[in-house]
């Protein structure tokens, strides 16, 4: 096998559409009006098409598809979509309007005159949807659905995988070349500007998030915005980076020591490791993401920083950095194979410092299969 044919696989639209059809005897629709577009990206499997803008609708009925777009995108959603098992159309009409038309004259009543709708339709979608319908006299048909396709896409395929090794390996390498650039006395944004450079000059396509580079205190803030902070010696750094790659992202946490850590930092930076590690170690199909934050949460209590992590231990990764299922006390379903998620525990002391330690990687049927290649152990600058 090719490394072109591990990073694409020309069944996905084909197979993707199929698993949403297979939901509508559930929902009880007889169509589903997909309007959020990393969903219409992996329903589709397009590459290179959609940006961050929403022109696209995606209309599914049990057997055909059809994109709606406009005449910015039509070219190249009409060659990606070539061999593929669906429709494309640029009439100049709301996509409510659209899905009027597809909707067609389906009687009051009938067993499939239910039409599914995301719940990330805005309100003011939700209302062109109940006007167009209003004027073509079909009432509304409409049924709220809740995280369908997001759903769905929890369970990666093995291109999809592939794609995110892929993104994974340019990360690695910016890490190590963002330890072998940083000095005290440059600033967090310098060395977020080098690490996003570098991704960028060797494969990314984009970032999968804008990165965090944190020192010293900052970094007890687990969303910092990197500024004008000058790093130090005797502090450490947090950097949480991730690239884009063939459209699927990455997404990885490292802290580093400039100069030799202190005692507190040390103790805390060993519990980290051990929280991290012990879950990659445990996670496989039928624990919950609720069990893979408590055992985190367990080994820094025994450690003596219990209550300092503040937020969940991971999260799906994908076409979106976070994706579905967590690593969280709310999520009590099993895990199952196919599913990629993050660990990343944290300690966060207001006024010291902060730490995080993040892998990613996915759940196989024997076991947590990590895509992140840099070390785990004491990084000292």
């Amino acid at each position: 096998m090719t490394v072109f044919d591990e990073l694409n696989d020309p069944k996905a639209c084909e197979r993707h559409l199929a698993r949403l059809r297979e939901t509508f005897p559930e929902l009880g629709v007889g169509a589903f009006l997909v309007r959020d577009t990393s969903n219409v990206q992996w329903l589709t499997a397009f590459d290179d098409v959609f940006d961050e803008e929403a022109a696209h609708a995606l209309y599914v009925c049990p057997d055909h598809a059809w994109l709606h777009t406009d005449s910015r995108y039509v070219t190249a959603c009409e060659n990606a979509a070539r061999h593929k098992p669906l429709e494309v159309s640029a009439e100049r009409e709301t996509h409510a309007q659209f899905a009027v038309k597809r909707w067609g004259g389906r009687p009051s009543g009938a067993a499939d005159a239910l039409l599914g709708i995301e719940d990330g339709v805005s309100l003011a979608e939700y209302r062109r949807l109940q006007k167009a319908f209003a004027e073509a006299d079909a009432g509304e048909p409409f049924v709220e659905t809740d995280g369908v396709v997001v759903g769905l896409r929890a369970v990666k395929d093995r291109y999809e995988i592939a794609r995110m090794r892929g993104a994974q390996s340019i990360t690695d390498a910016a890490f190590e070349h963002i330890v072998r650039y940083m000095r005290p006395g440059m600033m967090e944004r310098q060395v977020q500007l080098e690490l996003e450079e570098f991704m960028l000059r060797h494969g990314a396509q984009g970032l999968a998030f804008p990165s965090i580079v944190a020192t010293g205190p900052n970094g007890a803030s687990p969303h910092a915005i990197p500024g004008t902070t000058m790093l130090e010696a005797g502090q450490c750094v947090v950097l949480d980076f991730g690239a884009r790659s063939y459209g699927y992202c990455s997404d990885m946490t490292r802290t580093v020591f400039l100069g030799e850590p202190d005692p507190e930092m040390r103790a805390a930076w060993d519990a980290l490791r051990e929280a991290n590690e012990s879950v990659e170690a445990m996670l496989r199909p039928g624990v919950t993401g609720k069990e893979g934050h408590e055992q985190a949460e367990a080994v820094l209590a025994a450690a003596g920083f219990g209550g300092r992590m503040g937020h969940g231990l991971g999260h799906g990764v994908g076409i979106d950095i976070h994706e579905e299922p967590v690593l969280a006390p709310r999520n009590e379903r099993p895990l199952v194979a196919g599913n990629v998620v993050t660990v990343e525990p944290g300690i966060y002391l207001p006024g010291k410092f902060g730490m995080r330690l993040e892998d990613f990687g996915v759940v196989t049927a024997d076991g947590f299969d990590v895509f992140t290649n840099s070390t785990h152990d004491l990084v000292v600058i």
